[in-house]
């Protein structure tokens, strides 16, 4: 308890300050007034020293430093009185509106204002001469004038903590937008590079396990053939998205980025990467070709939709077809892929889930929706469909 009201270094510089000046006012016999009822010298240390005790307590005890300073202040009207003494107390006002509570900051001008307006009057009214107004001026200069100032200080620094505290805020918000957008773009280059690189590793790992349990000679060189191709496209995908990642920085021509237009190929791929385990692929794009460009996020996702899709029935689908169907109606893209759902004889490869995952974030990026799931076919087959639908217009499509 005593160390919170252990006085600082610029109260007790203050302090000594004062009360060497009135000490040293008083040597030279230098008084503000003089025929007061206390008019022994001596007398004027007493208020000089209640008053530099208060600028001790100014800013760890404002309220009580205000009191003892009032009163050193009025018991130095009785004596010669003293420049310092009233000094000090106006830094003791100062101090109170400064340091004190918000309420005191509140009322300490008003009320100082009042008392130098009565002050005033009633000089004014008692001794009928305009020098009075002066003993007003005198008060308002001592008390009103700290307090004022001491408000305007006050009201500086609250504004400057609570710039401060917004410019604290503003830089979190920064930082939680930094994350979160560093989250969205390793969530999009995973999706990115899940889609270009599993189609081809995907048959990279079924055509090698054929090559491994058929001892034929062009069975095997056949497989190889198709491992070839598949692994240096796929390291051709790789190369392209490692430069969009250097380059990102730079002031360049984006790459560009594959369309509906380019599905003919995924379809052909597919069928010859298919063709060990029996799937037939086919494209059947029912738009009507007047209709219009698609948006690039619109042609990326329907693109990346149907890759993804074809690399599941390449992992998983039973033997017979594979079905891709484009369609538009009115504002909506339908993207449909259907497959035999079941299981096959032959070399599979293994799936990690992540290929419905980014098809769905993709979709929900757009506004769209889509759907996965097995069906029944209308007989005793059962097929796996997906289908999306997603927005063809700007303004639906999300940022």
């Amino acid at each position: 308890m005593l160390t919170s009201i252990r006085p600082d270094r610029d109260a007790v510089a203050l302090a000594v300050s004062g009360l060497l000046g009135g000490l040293l006012l008083w040597l030279l016999g230098l008084h503000t007034q003089g025929g007061h009822p206390f008019s022994a010298p001596w007398v004027t240390l007493v208020p000089l020293s209640a008053m530099a005790a208060a600028e001790l307590l100014r800013r760890t005890a404002p309220r009580t430093a205000l009191t003892i300073g009032t009163l050193a202040l009025v018991a130095d009207q009785f004596t010669r009185g003293s420049l310092a003494t009233i000094l000090m107390f106006t830094d003791v006002m100062y101090a109170a509106v400064l340091y004190g509570t918000p309420a005191a900051a509140r009322r300490l001008p008003v009320a100082t204002l009042l008392i130098t307006v009565a002050s005033t009057i009633g000089f004014l009214a008692w001794f009928r001469k305009p020098e009075a107004l002066l003993i007003g001026l005198v008060i308002g200069l001592v008390s009103f004038i700290p307090a004022l100032t001491g408000v305007s200080v006050r009201s500086h620094r609250t504004a400057a903590d609570a710039a401060r505290l917004a410019a604290a805020q503003t830089a979190r918000l920064a930082e939680m937008d930094r994350t979160q957008a560093v989250i969205a773009e390793r969530a999009r280059m995973a999706r990115e590079l899940h889609d270009m690189v599993a189609n081809h590793l995907s048959a990279v790992a079924i055509h090698s396990t054929a090559a491994l349990s058929i001892d034929d000679p062009e069975t095997s060189r056949s497989a190889l053939k198709v491992i070839r191709e598949n692994s240096v496209e796929g390291l051709a995908e790789m190369r392209r998205l490692i430069g969009l990642l250097r380059e990102g920085g730079e002031d360049r021509a984006p790459a560009a980025a594959p369309t509906l237009a380019a599905l003919d190929t995924l379809i052909e791929q597919t069928n010859v990467n298919g063709a060990p385990g029996g799937l037939v692929c086919t494209l059947r794009d029912t738009r009507d070709p007047a209709a219009g460009a698609l948006p690039t996020p619109v042609e990326l996702a329907a693109y990346r939709i149907v890759q993804e899709s074809l690399t599941n029935a390449l992992k998983h689908a039973a033997p017979g077809p594979v079905v891709v169907r484009l369609g538009r109606t009115g504002e909506l893209l339908t993207v449909e892929v259907t497959s035999v759902f079941g299981s096959r004889s032959g070399p599979t490869a293994p799936g990690s889930g992540a290929g419905l995952v980014g098809m769905r974030e993709r979709v929900a990026l757009l506004g769209g929706t889509i759907t996965a799931r097995a069906e029944p076919d209308g007989g005793e087959t059962t097929i796996w469909r997906v289908r999306a639908e997603l927005p063809v217009t700007e303004r639906t499509i999300r940022e």
